[in-house]
C-alpha cells in the first residue's frame, strides 16, 4: 500500500477524491481552506468545486447537489457554520439522496479565530452525525465512511477536524481513487424538499426515528472503540486528538485503565454504559464543551450508577488540550494508580526552568503587521487624519483588522458587521463621526445587506471598501470580485461600485490606495457626505502582485535631507527603519515601491531609485 507524508487538509483532500466526490463548495476559512485549494489544484478532476460567495450559500449549492444525487462535500471553518445555521438546521429534517458532508474545522486555542466554539454542539443541535478524527489518518479514512453513512441513513453528516488535524503532518497509507460515478436524477419529492410546516412535521419525525439505528451502526464502527482492562476499576473516556493525548499520557504514567475512545457521534451509549458498570472512577478528556461527559452523566443518572465520575475542572473547557495537560490531569486523579518511578509522573506540573542565560535574554514582542507595501496601511493612515482620533471605526474580519495598530479598528464581531454596527452607532444617539472598514471579500459575503440597511434606513456614516481583489488572510483565493472562479476559469468580476449602488448609496467614489492626496480628498468628501458614504480603496494585494510578476521601482531615503522626524517610520511599513545613530529613516530591500511614503515624507527626503 502506497504511504505519503502530508499535511492533514491533504489527506482529508484524497479521502474526498477516494470517495468519488461530485461536487465540492466551500468558503475560505483557517484551518479549512487547504481542502478545496488542493482540491482545485488537481488537473485530472472529475468533479465540480467552486468558492462560493459565503457559507450559507456554499451549504445551500451542496444541498441541491445532494438532492439531485451526487456526493457533495461542503467546507468552512466552524465560524462559518453560524452563517450556513438556516439551511444546516432545515435540511437536517430534509435529509438528503447523495452523501452530504458539512466540513466545519474547529479551531481550538483562537489559532486564527475571533472566538472558540464546539461543532459537535451544532451536530447535537441539529441531532445528525458527527465525526471527529483523533489522527490525520483518520481524518482521511473517516471520509468514504462519511459518505456512505449519510447515503444509508439519508442524512447530512459533520465532519469535524480542528487544527492539529488540518494543519498537522503525518504519514497517510493512500487507497485507489475514485471515479465520479454518481447517478445524478433529480427526482420531485415535495414531501422531503418542500419544507412547509405540513412536510416538515412528518420530516422531524422521521429524524428522530433514525436517531437509534445511527447511534447502533456507529457503535459497530471502526470509530468507537472500548478497550476494557479487567485488572482495573478506573477508566478514560476520550474524543477526537484529544483520545490521542490521553492514551499517551496514561501509557506514560504507568497507569493501568479501561479506555473509550469516541470519534464519531452520536456516543455509544451500550460502551459507555459498559465502561460505568466496570468502573468505580471514570475521566472523560476532551477538547472544549463537556459533550460526551454530559452524556456520560445522563446515562449514569438514568440507570442509577454510582460511578463517579470526573471531566470539566480539572479538565480545561478553553483551548485545545495536549500530552501535558492530560499528562497533569491524569497525575492527579490517578495518583494512587500511576507509577511513582516513571518520569512523566515526576514531572506533572512541573515547568523545568530554562538555564540563566536563556531567561536573560528578553525578545521583543512581535506582533502580526499588514505585509510591506499593503494597500490598507494608507488607507487607515488616512481615515484616521481626516475622521480624527476621536472618531469611531468599525472593521471586520480580515487581514485589515490588523489596523488595529493603526489606531482605526475599534470593533471587530464577524463577518460583515462592520456596516451594521457603524449604522447601530450612527443612530444611537453617538455624535462622533463613523467610518467602518471591510475587504471586498467580506463585503460580498455577507456586507452587502448590512450597507442596504444603512442607506435603507437613512444612516450617517462612511463606508471603506478596502478592495484588494482577493480573499488575502485565508490564502489568496478569488471571489466575486476577482475575475476567476475557484478554477482559473475568467468570469466576470462584480462591479462593487454597481452594488453600491443598486443598495441606494448617493456618494461612491473609488481611488487608488498608493495616490495618498486622492484618498485624503475622498475621505473629506465622504465624511461631509449627509447620509451613507461609501469609498471603495482600490489595490491589488501586494503579494498577489508579487507572485504575478509585476515590479515598481524601490524607493530610497536621501539622507541629507532626511530630519529624523520619524513620520515615515510611523508609517508602519516593515521596510521602513529607523537608524538611531544618526537618527536618519532608511529603506531596506523588502520595498515593493508602492510610493506611499514619498508622499508622507514632509521633506521630500524619499525618492524613486529607477532601476
Amino acid at each position: 500500500m502506497t504511504k505519503e507524508y502530508m499535511l492533514g487538509n491533504a489527506a482529508i483532500a484524497r479521502g474526498v477524491r477516494e470517495a468519488g466526490v461530485g461536487l465540492v463548495s466551500g468558503y475560505p476559512g483557517t484551518p479549512s481552506s487547504e481542502i478545496v485549494d488542493i482540491l482545485r489544484a488537481q488537473n485530472d478532476r472529475d468533479f465540480y468545486i467552486e468558492w462560493s460567495v459565503n457559507e450559507k450559500v456554499a451549504v445551500e449549492v451542496a444541498i441541491g447537489a445532494a438532492f439531485a444525487g451526487t456526493r457533495a462535500l461542503v467546507t468552512m471553518k466552524h465560524v462559518g457554520l453560524n452563517v450556513a445555521a438556516d439551511p444546516l438546521m432545515t435540511v437536517c429534517f430534509a435529509g438528503t439522496k447523495g452523501g452530504l458532508i458539512i466540513l466545519a474545522a474547529d479551531d481550538p486555542s483562537f489559532h486564527s479565530s475571533q472566538n472558540e466554539q464546539d461543532t459537535r454542539r451544532y451536530a447535537q443541535f441539529a441531532q445528525i452525525p458527527c465525526f471527529d478524527p483523533a489522527t490525520l489518518q483518520d481524518a482521511k479514512d473517516m471520509v468514504a465512511f462519511a459518505f456512505d453513512f449519510s447515503e444509508k441513513f439519508e442524512t447530512p453528516v459533520i465532519f469535524r477536524p480542528t487544527t492539529r488535524i488540518s494543519h498537522g503532518k503525518s504519514g497517510i497509507e493512500l487507497g485507489e481513487i475514485k471515479t465520479n460515478s454518481n447517478v445524478v436524477d433529480f427526482v420531485k419529492d415535495p414531501s422531503r424538499m418542500v419544507m412547509m410546516p405540513n412536510f416538515a412535521r412528518p420530516r422531524h419525525i422521521a429524524s428522530l426515528e433514525r436517531q437509534k439505528p445511527m447511534a447502533e451502526a456507529l457503535e459497530e464502527s471502526p470509530w468507537n472503540v472500548l478497550e476494557r482492562c479487567e485488572d482495573s476499576k478506573i477508566g478514560v473516556i476520550s474524543s477526537g486528538i484529544a483520545s490521542v493525548y490521553a492514551k499517551e499520557a496514561l501509557h506514560a504514567l504507568g497507569i493501568n485503565a479501561s479506555f473509550l475512545k469516541i470519534t464519531a457521534y452520536p456516543a455509544p451509549d451500550n460502551f459507555i454504559l459498559e465502561m460505568l458498570n466496570h468502573c468505580d472512577k471514570v475521566l472523560v478528556v476532551e477538547e472544549l464543551e463537556p459533550i460526551v461527559e454530559d452524556r456520560v452523566r445522563i446515562l449514569a443518572q438514568q440507570h442509577q450508577i454510582k460511578t463517579e465520575i470526573i471531566g470539566k475542572n480539572p479538565v480545561p473547557r478553553v483551548n485545545e488540550l495536549s500530552f501535558e495537560v492530560c499528562r497533569d490531569v491524569m497525575a492527579s486523579v490517578f495518583k494512587e494508580y500511576a507509577d511513582p518511578s516513571a518520569p512523566a509522573f515526576a514531572a506533572a506540573g512541573n515547568v523545568p526552568a530554562l538555564p540563566a542565560a536563556v531567561t536573560e535574554i528578553v525578545l521583543p514582542p512581535r506582533p502580526p503587521a499588514l505585509c510591506v507595501g499593503c494597500s490598507h496601511r494608507s488607507a487607515f493612515q488616512v481615515i484616521k487624519e481626516v475622521f480624527g482620533k476621536n472618531a469611531i471605526f468599525p472593521s471586520d474580519i480580515g487581514c485589515y483588522t490588523l489596523g488595529i495598530h493603526s489606531g482605526a479598528v475599534d470593533t471587530t464581531i464577524c463577518m460583515g458587521a462592520s456596516i451594521s454596527m457603524a449604522s447601530g452607532i450612527a443612530h444611537s444617539g453617538e455624535k462622533k463621526a463613523v467610518c467602518c472598514t471591510i475587504g471586498d471579500s467580506t463585503f460580498l459575503h455577507t456586507g452587502v445587506n448590512s450597507l442596504m440597511n444603512a442607506v435603507y434606513n437613512n444612516a450617517k456614516m462612511t463606508v471603506a471598501i478596502l478592495d484588494n481583489r482577493i480573499t488575502a488572510m485565508t490564502g489568496h483565493q478569488p471571489n466575486p470580485n476577482t475575475g476567476k472562479t475557484a478554477v482559473g476559469i475568467e468570469s466576470l468580476p462584480v462591479s462593487l461600485e454597481a452594488v453600491c449602488a443598486a443598495a441606494g448609496t448617493q456618494f461612491i467614489r473609488t481611488v487608488d490606495a498608493y495616490d495618498y492626496e486622492g484618498l485624503k480628498t475622498a475621505f473629506r468628501d465622504a465624511k461631509n457626505f449627509e447620509g451613507v458614504s461609501v469609498v471603495i480603496v482600490q489595490q491589488a494585494c501586494a503579494i498577489v502582485a508579487k507572485k504575478a510578476g509585476i515590479k515598481m521601482d524601490p524607493f530610497a531615503v536621501v539622507s541629507d535631507k532626511c530630519k529624523g522626524c520619524r513620520k515615515c517610520v510611523n508609517f508602519g511599513c516593515p521596510a521602513i527603519e529607523f537608524d538611531k545613530g544618526p537618527a536618519l529613516a532608511f529603506i531596506n530591500s523588502q520595498c515593493i515601491g508602492c510610493g506611499v511614503c514619498a508622499q508622507i515624507c514632509p521633506f521630500d527626503a524619499i525618492v524613486e531609485v529607477k532601476k
